[in-house]
């Protein structure tokens, strides 16, 4: 190994390796947890520092001038001055050493130059190491992408490594902590370095827990499920046809929906001997029944880990999709499309591209004989569906009640159907003799409901038989249904169900009643509940990273049972639009007075946002689903003078402007609202006061325009607001004062928003609020010193907070306080003495850090201090799939 004093060979640049290696062995004494991560900066150095030494022989022996090396010492001497201050931070302040890297924006355009530079004279091995980061920034672009849920955060580690390729060609980036530290130094500091910090640890933690998958939101193959049965020999096939040297380059897996097509095509893609062929470069894409190129070209772009294109038109996203085709084609690329529809040729036709090693892998009900073979994937065996039952119903020794041949004739007449067998066992799972006997006799008369797969949705459908006296089954098949309010092949939000739930249901009253039967459907596989949170088990209420996934044929079951009424007398009215296309129902003005409680309507990205009129004096919820960059709210909302709930959701790529909000205005009744990837400015055009309106959930949105001009004067606009949610509004960087002024406000939720800076100084003014969560806010510093005042707050959630150095000393004055949860709270020096007057607090959350910060006050009456360890579960991520 190089020593760090050797590379320049007397040259100023000695020095300047001889201090960073100090600073790293130091650093790598005190870290336990990052030891390894920083030996590995250690060896990518030895190789970085040769690199420099040649450009100098170089020039030199050119007679060419040393300022651009001279020029790259200075500016790394004063980087590494930073990174010798942070060894002197202790192990639980080590994020301190980030402050130091905001001195060096100014330096930052200078080093660029310098970089460029030297990146002309010819830096050897470039083309190695730019595979090596581009492979990084696939694996953390991926990631940015979930995010839903990761976007901050990665989106700043993207930017590193992208600077990174030009500052440092030999160094890997898939380093934490002081790793990240040192090259904050050579990237712009555009929020808090803490926010990259978490980022990395969280990508850590998930590549360590997904056996060697890349993650990412769109484009990435989806986790297998835990049990199959009946899959290995038509992977055999799968990999005989498409491997081979002279295999086909197209293959369409085709069955009947529920035959387990996706689950083939993700065994295919998780296989190791596919793996070893196309390595990293796997894309798996859901098409769906309404196609949209863009978004699949854009979702491609996405799992490359390159800026995401947006186009005009069609054409150029042809033209873009043949880019991407011709680069990643340079080595063998494997294409999944899955859930393509009858009628989808013009679509696969432009995804056909004369490469060697370029294979697409379709999943489809229907047959394209133009475009070669087809695999036709055979039901189960009688052996293999009667294991999948088992498994499904958990049929053991305390189910030895039901006969065999109960059994025998269940999953006969599931047809050898996968989907069909999981729900009959979710249903059947823990039942007594007689539903199992009733389900036979349901389907003995052998009543069909759609034209196509009969069978398999007869059996579906008997799932959801309710009995005048099962009242549980009566609210699991009214949730089911009301899962179609969403499109297909999306995630759906807990918390959208929550707010339909809870002001439709008398039994469904509380959040976690709500959880509580998307349990239950999750138990009957009618749909599928998905955890995102690192810590599940603390059951706190915080279900913004609670999903909800389902699979295409169920959804459509549930539609079909919405349409046993024509539209005008249909309690939920399901509406999806192409284009401009209505129901011809409603352009011509058939049913213009509607009887539905909900109402949902889907729009694409063709659609103009010209409504045609409608009544809806007995409308409840109204669910609105768009794709375009702007959204109207259709002019007969304000006919919905009983609407409660209005939940708006954007499934583009960015934030869509809203208009035609005041409409909003004479809905007395309103009382929930939910926004999506929605531009909020809009709102400060035409204020508006919502006087009956207790809850406002913001996620993703664009926000911080609107609440630091004070355009939205929220106290005047929301007066009897209850509950505030933001989340993942990352340009928030700090609230209105005027929110203080909202005498109602029992919970207010931010959580996920980087950028918040700040609390209103007089948030002591909420007296009756009972919750402050400000989960993942990690620029936040403090907590205001008028907190102290919240006498009735009852649970404080600061965890993943980085840079909260101190609790407010006075914290003991809120006197109501049961739950407080300070996990990954690494910059907090110290508990204040006045937690001893917490009398009421029975739980502290904590990490194994911060609980040592409790160790001087245990122990502590009544208090139990819970150290949680983090697991992640990116699931939510992958678009359910046929």
């Amino acid at each position: 190994m190089v020593g760090g004093g050797d590379v320049f060979g007397g040259a100023a640049g000695g020095l300047l390796f001889n201090v960073l290696y100090d600073v790293l062995k130091e650093l790598i004494s005190k870290s336990m947890i990052y030891r390894p991560l920083l030996q590995n900066i250690l060896s990518a150095l030895d190789s970085y520092g040769p690199l420099i030494k040649q450009i100098e022989a170089s020039n030199e022996e050119l007679g060419l001038p040393q300022e651009e090396v001279a020029n790259f010492k200075a500016h790394m001497e004063n980087g590494i001055e930073i990174v010798r201050k942070c060894s002197k931070v202790r192990k639980w302040n080590i994020y301190k050493k980030y402050k130091y890297a905001n001195k060096l924006l100014g330096w930052e355009s200078a080093l660029v130059r310098q970089l460029n530079l030297l990146k002309a004279q010819g830096v050897r091995d470039g083309k190695k190491t730019l595979v090596s980061v581009k492979t990084i920034e696939r694996v953390v672009t991926g990631i940015e992408t979930s995010s839903i849920f990761l976007e901050a955060e990665v989106e700043h580690i993207a930017a590193t490594s992208r600077h990174m390729e030009k500052a440092l060609s030999g160094v890997e980036m898939i380093s934490e902590d002081i790793v990240e530290g040192m090259y904050r130094i050579e990237d712009r500091v555009e929020t808090s370095s803490s926010i990259v910090e978490a980022g990395l640890k969280r990508i850590e933690d998930q590549l360590e827990t997904r056996n060697g998958a890349k993650v990412g939101a769109w484009g990435v193959v989806p986790e297998l499920a835990q049990f199959t049965v009946g899959l290995d020999e038509p992977l055999k096939e799968l990999k005989m046809k498409l491997l081979k040297e002279d295999g086909v380059s197209m293959l369409v897996v085709t069955a009947p929906g529920g035959c387990g097509k996706t689950t083939l095509a993700t065994k295919f893609c998780q296989d190791e001997q596919v793996k070893d062929k196309f390595k990293n470069n796997i894309f798996f894409v859901t098409v769906s029944n309404t196609p949209n190129l863009s978004l699949i070209v854009q979702e491609l772009y996405q799992r490359k880990g390159s800026q995401v294109p947006t186009f005009q038109n069609e054409i150029t996203a042809v033209k873009w999709l043949q880019t991407f085709l011709k680069e990643e084609g340079q080595n063998p690329l494997l294409l999944v499309l899955d859930d393509v529809w009858s009628g989808s040729e013009s679509l696969l036709d432009k995804f056909q591209f004369e490469m060697p090693d370029y294979k697409i892998l379709v999943t489809s009900r229907s047959e394209f004989p133009r475009f070669g073979s087809s695999y036709h994937l055979r039901s189960l065996d009688y052996d293999n569906a009667m294991k999948l039952f088992h498994h499904s119903a958990s049929l053991g020794d305390k189910s030895s009640h039901i006969p065999e041949y109960l059994s025998s004739r269940i999953v006969k007449g599931c047809k050898g159907f996968p989907l069909a067998i999981t729900v009959a066992g979710g249903s059947l799972c823990g039942q007594r003799i007689e539903i199992w006997q009733q389900i036979l006799i349901e389907w003995s008369k052998g009543s069909s409901i759609l034209d196509s797969e009969t069978t398999l949705l007869l059996r579906l459908q008997s799932s959801l038989v309710v009995s005048d006296s099962d009242k549980e089954m009566a609210i699991i098949r009214k949730c089911f249904l009301d899962l179609a309010s969403f499109p297909e092949d999306q995630r759906i939000p807990v918390t959208a169900l929550i707010d339909m739930w809870t002001e439709s249901y008398d039994q469904l009253d509380e959040d976690i009643l709500c959880v509580a039967y998307l349990q239950r459907l999750t138990n009957r596989s009618l749909a599928n509940l998905v955890v995102t949170r690192k810590d599940q088990s603390l059951g706190d209420g915080y279900y913004s990273e609670h999903f909800v996934t389902q699979h295409d044929l169920l959804r459509e079951l549930a539609i079909y049972e919405t349409k046993q009424l024509d539209p005008g007398h249909r309690e939920r009215l399901i509406i999806n639009i192409s284009g401009d296309n209505f129901p011809k129902w409603w352009s011509e003005k058939k049913h213009e007075s509607l009887k539905a409680r909900l109402l949902s309507i889907s729009t694409d990205g063709n659609f103009s946002s010209k409504w045609h009129h409608m009544e809806l004096p007995y409308a409840e919820v109204l669910v609105l689903n768009f794709q375009t960059k702007n959204y109207a709210l259709p002019k007969f909302v304000d006919t919905a003078r009983k609407l409660k709930v209005l939940v708006v959701t954007n499934y583009g790529f960015s934030p869509a402007e809203l208009s035609n909000i005041p409409l909003l205005g004479s809905l007395s009744h309103l009382k929930r609202i939910r926004l999506e990837r929605v531009s909020i400015p809009s709102m400060s055009k035409n204020p508006i006061q919502l006087v009956g309106l207790k809850k406002i959930s913001l996620f993703m949105c664009t926000i911080g325009k609107a609440f630091s001009d004070g355009s939205i004067q929220i106290s005047y606009a929301f007066p009897s607001l209850e509950e505030i949610s933001i989340d993942y509004c990352n340009d928030l960087v700090e609230m209105p004062a005027d929110v203080c002024d909202l005498s109602h406000l029992r919970n207010l939720s931010i959580t996920n928003s980087h950028k918040l800076l700040a609390l209103p100084e007089e948030i002591g003014k909420l007296e009756k609020l009972e919750l402050l969560r400000l989960r993942s806010c990690t620029d936040l510093a403090q907590l205001p010193g008028s907190s102290r005042n919240l006498k009735k707050l009852i649970f404080l959630d600061i965890s993943y907070c980085f840079s909260i150095k101190v609790l407010p000393g006075d914290i003991g004055e809120m006197s109501s306080l049961r739950k407080l949860n300070m996990r990954e709270c690494s910059r907090l020096q110290e508990v204040p003495v006045s937690v001893l007057d917490l009398e009421h607090l029975e739980e502290v959350i904590c990490d194994d850090e911060t609980r040592n910060l409790w160790e001087p006050f245990l122990p502590l009456g009544n208090t139990r201090i819970v150290v949680e360890k983090e697991t992640v579960n990116l699931n939510w991520l992958h678009k359910l799939q046929s």
